[in-house]
Order: structure tokens, then sequence, then C-alpha cells
């Protein structure tokens, strides 16, 4: 009788001890540095240990540089504890980036339009509502939908992008600074109204992340609130049938991810950058996705994940700018690593199961 069981087969994994998925994941990044260096040296003849100490060079060769390195990261984190409640429950929330932006636009707006009619307390309290109510709303619109007419998230949130990019590039040109330059400029540069800082320059970002980090994780391990979110994604059928509210979870987990998105746009445009642009989330809350995936919905799993993507990403600015190289090879250097780190979860969660020697004997 002819064999027809397959070579192998994928099975599901049982949950693996932590350090035996940390040592697949440091298996997989030593893996993905080991075709780094053969990639650079059959394209750039360039020594790939000169190439590496660049990328740290890059993230972390100074006080400075280190500074605005865990700054990046704690922006990047804030993103990605936003859409994670979202994730958690199978609402696949991609318009992180568009509920971040139009948050940055709410804090601006306010930082332009109130300089002179408030005092500066006020003002900051105004800009912080103002961001917080603008994302969670931002992204309440389509959980409203979804909850009452079932519509797709994953399109309706991606559309939402792009509505609030278009409004942002529109108040660019209504506020340019100076006429004609199609930009801002820092907003309220010579008295800082409305900015926000706490010791030094990076501080106010990383502290708000830390403070966040702790009280999400709280929330989706400790809560009624977050034991629902566990259900509704586990199985939205079970969930109605122990008399949950779907709907409602729905509703409220993303105004809960919207008011989180507008933290972050909050403490950009007040704690980091000063001014409103359409490029100002940086297409980090594309990224974060990929930072809470990696993590597992784990918010102090995502410190490591964050910090790993971005001094990959300013790691790889360096080394175009050192060697002369464009910036395509650093990107290829990035994309080589990801895919080494997204591909070692497959065998944290799958196991390969080959076709035994009794099994080809039996069916000759």
């Amino acid at each position: 009788m002819k064999n027809k069981e397959p070579l192998f087969h994928v099975a599901k994994r049982e949950a693996l001890p932590w350090y035996r998925m940390w040592l697949i994941r440091v298996l997989a990044v030593l893996a993905a540095l080991v075709v780094c260096s053969i990639v650079t040296m059959a394209v750039t003849k360039l020594n790939p240990l000169a190439v590496a100490g660049s990328m740290v060079e890059g993230a972390l060769g100074s006080s400075r540089k280190t500074w605005v390195t865990i700054q990046n990261t704690a922006i990047l984190l804030l993103i990605a504890l936003a859409v994670t409640p979202a994730f958690k429950m199978r609402f696949w929330n991609i318009g992180a980036e568009g509920q971040v932006l139009i948050s940055c636009f709410a804090a601006a707006s306010c930082m332009i339009l109130l300089t002179d009619k408030v005092p500066n307390a006020v003002l900051v309290l105004i800009m912080f509502l103002a961001s917080i109510a603008a994302g969670a709303i931002w992204a309440g619109i389509p959980a409203l939908f979804k909850a009452k007419w079932n519509t797709n998230e994953t399109l309706f949130t991606l559309m939402m992008n792009y509505i609030a990019t278009q409004i942002v590039a529109c108040f660019c040109i209504v506020w340019e600074n100076p006429k004609g330059s199609g930009t801002i400029g820092l907003i309220n540069s010579t008295g800082n109204q409305g900015w926000v800082q706490i010791g030094n320059k990076y501080l106010f970002a990383i502290l708000v992340a830390a403070i966040v980090t702790v009280l999400v994780y709280v929330y989706l391990n400790y809560t009624k609130q977050g034991y629902e979110i566990a259900v509704v994604g586990e199985s939205v059928r079970t969930a109605r049938y122990v008399g949950i509210k779907v709907d409602r979870v729905f509703i409220r987990t993303l105004l809960l991810s919207g008011a989180i998105c507008g933290l972050a746009g909050f403490t950009l445009v007040a704690g980091v950058n000063h001014t409103l642009t359409t490029s100002l989330a940086g297409g980090r809350g594309f990224t974060a996705v990929m930072v809470s995936w990696m993590a597992q919905f784990n918010p102090f799993t995502m410190i490591i994940t964050s910090f790993i993507l971005v001094f990959l990403s300013r790691g790889s600015t360096e080394i175009a700018t050192t060697f002369g190289l464009n910036s395509s090879f650093s990107e290829i250097l990035t994309g080589i690593i990801i895919f080494f780190l997204i591909g070692c979860e497959f065998f944290i969660r799958y196991k390969l199961i080959f076709r035994t020697h009794d099994a080809k004997e039996g069916n000759k």
C-alpha cells in the first residue's frame, strides 16, 4: 500500500518554560547576526564586526544617543501598550498611527489657539484632556461600527489613518510658519507655553511609559475588565454564553486603546517634538503591532522588544552614515534580524513532528 502520510506535520506546543522561550529568541538573534555578517561581506566587503560596532555606536555611542534611544523606546512602548488590549481580544486595531496623529493634532491645536488665553498649567491640562479625548474618539468610531454592524475593523482602522494624516496635512499649511514653508516649526518656541519637561528633556516620555506599563499590566491581569478581554479573545461565542456584553467590551477596550494613543500624542507634542507634522508618529503605530505581538501581549516583555527595534533602527542609520552606504542596505540588515525574530515565534508556539521509521516500514 502506498504511503500517504506526510513527511512531517505541524502541531501546537504546550506552553514552554520562559527560559526555553528566551533561549530560542537568543539563538534566533545569533543566527540573524551570522546571516547579516555573510550578507555584509558578500555585498560590501566590509568587516561585519565593524558594521556591528557601528550599530552600537549609533544607538548607544554617547550619553545623548543613549537618552534618545531610551526616549524613542518609551514612545514606541507606549503605542504598543495602546494596541495590546484590543489585540488581546482579537480586535485588530491597525489604526494606532492615525489615533496618535489625531491626538498630536489636538494637542498642537490647543498650543496654537489657547497660548495667550489661559495660564500655562491650564493649557497643559487642556492639551492633555484634548489629546486623550481625540485618540479615544478616533478609536471608538470603528469600535462602534464593529459592535453595531460587524464591520471589518482592520480595514476601518486602517482607513482612519489616512483621514488623520490628511487633516494634519491640511492644518500644517493653515498654520505654516513661516508662510510658504509648508511646516509649522517649533510651537511657542519663545515662551515654551504648553511644553512639558521633568528633569532633562528626555525623562518625561520615559516616566509616562513606565507608569502606563505597570497600569496596563495590572488592568489586563488583575481586573474584571481584563478578564473579559481575555475571554472575548478566546471565543466571542463563549463570552456571550457566560453573560459578557461583547459589544460593550469592544467599545470600552477601543476607547482605552485610543486614550493611550492620545497620551502618546500628547507626549510627542508637549514633551518631545513641540511641533506638528504628518510624520510625527513616524510609523510607530505599525511597528507597535510587531512589538505587541512579539511580546505575546506582555507589557513588561514589550520593553525588551521595543528597545530591540529602536536599537536596530538607530543603529542601521549609523551604518549608512559611517560607511557611506545608502539607507536600503541598513534596512536590509534590519529586515533580516526582524525576520528571524518573528520566525522564531513559530518554533515557540509550534513543533514539527516527522514521520516515524515504523510508519514508513509498515506502509511498504
